[in-house]
């Protein structure tokens, strides 16, 4: 991997084995000579790279028309003279302008062609950010904020803190955090517009005005390195399909000796008293619809490894269960209910599953809710808890 740094805050760089050169940052030369070290940079890059040339723009938070003509002639350049090579530049919507400026150069180069990330990438994007999903969010997270308060101090959670909420979904959460543990400053981020706009009505509704919600994209954060003590990030890794690329931000952001948390379930053991042979067999069946939209909710007990592979040391894991005796028992039959209408109503029909399935898949969601409402009824809902610390 080659390096060309210009004046803080950008970064070119390039990757040789996925064959990426990314920029970072803001780029804004006053003349093409300040940025002549990371073009000769990028001209290298293009020599090397066989096939497709990806060029990563996701993180680049500005670039002038002095850096945009420069580079962009390199790549014309390469088209030319090059008929073996393809170039796909990678965009996000988080960065809209990116696609508007990067997009015409396919119009003058067929040779060229641009992607936004965020609507080829995540698979399951289109269910946790639609609107639906907000029920099942606002009642889980009443349901293992009485697990979690007791177990954050463990994991790095402290008064006075600077700590970001990834994928903060409708921010209640980073709310009830602010008000228990409240730390200095909370960033909390997601990528869904809709659930953003819900979480700044439940800010303003408990009178909180000093979470600082942000739009973006948790595997290309446009946040700067070193910058947080705790970084959470709940039940998000196991709705990527590639979780070691968001760990790898988590971990970029957090600073040496801080902590990133994260939590993640395994569908597959979630349980139920009676008719414990229905809800066995649907919640099997749940982790194989996730896993056909690229989705992994048996990620739980596989944290740890995906911590130690991201760099973490001194990592903690611990696991909770949910059941229906945690308050009332029909907050966690409205989880269930949720949970229906979405999987059974929803991402099985996408699938094209045939009804006679649909109709066994709903009813161990049903038998779940019995079991939760049941007087002498157990339902459970397991869940993995588990942090590490990036190294001094």
């Amino acid at each position: 991997m080659s390096t060309a740094m210009l004046a803080a805050p950008f970064q070119a760089e390039f990757d040789a084995n996925s064959q990426e050169f990314s920029f970072a940052g803001v780029i804004r030369p006053r003349s093409v000579d300040e940025i002549a070290h990371s073009i000769s940079t990028f001209r290298n890059a293009i020599e090397e790279a066989r096939g497709v040339l990806y060029i990563n723009v996701k993180r680049l938070a500005q670039m002038n028309n002095t850096a945009f003509h420069a580079f962009s002639r390199v790549v014309l350049d390469a088209c030319r003279a090059r008929s073996d090579i393809r170039f796909v530049v990678v965009t996000s919507s988080v960065v809209g302008w990116t696609e508007r400026m990067f997009r015409h150069l396919g119009k003058i180069e067929p040779q060229i062609t641009v992607e936004v990330y965020d609507s080829k990438f995540y698979p399951g994007q289109s269910f946790v950010e639609d609107t639906s999903f907000i029920p099942i969010l606002r009642t889980q997270t009443k349901m293992t904020w009485r697990h979690e308060r007791k177990i954050l101090p463990r994991h790095g959670m402290r008064p006075g803190i600077v700590m970001a909420d990834i994928c903060c979904g409708i921010g209640d959460f980073a709310v009830l955090v602010r008000k228990e543990f409240q730390p200095a400053r909370i960033v909390a981020l997601d990528h869904s517009k809709a659930s953003l706009a819900y979480a700044r009505d439940v800010a303003k509704n408990f009178g909180i005005s000093d979470i600082e919600y942000s739009y973006g994209d948790a595997s290309e954060m446009l946040l700067e390195d070193n910058q947080f003590d705790l970084v959470t990030c709940r039940h998000s890794l196991q709705i990527f399909n590639q979780p070691d690329l968001l760990l790898k931000e988590l971990y970029r952001i957090c600073k040496p000796g801080g902590r990133v948390y994260i939590t993640n379930e395994k569908n597959s053991h979630c349980l139920g008293e009676p008719r414990a042979q229905s809800i066995q067999w649907t919640y099997n069946e749940v982790a194989k619809l996730f896993s056909h939209f690229e989705m992994d909710v048996e990620l739980g007990p596989k944290s740890r490894r995906y911590l130690a592979d991201a760099g973490f040391d001194d990592i903690r894991v611990e696991s909770f269960m949910v059941t229906n005796l945690d308050g009332d028992p029909q907050d966690f039959a409205d989880i269930i209910t949720a949970w229906e209408n979405v999987y059974a109503g929803e991402m099985a029909v996408k699938r094209g599953d045939p009804p006679e399935f649909i109709e066994r898949f709903r009813q161990g969601f049903r038998d779940h809710i019995f079991a939760a409402l049941h007087p002498k009824g157990y339902a459970g809902w397991p869940i993995w808890a588990a942090s590490g610390r990036k190294p001094l």
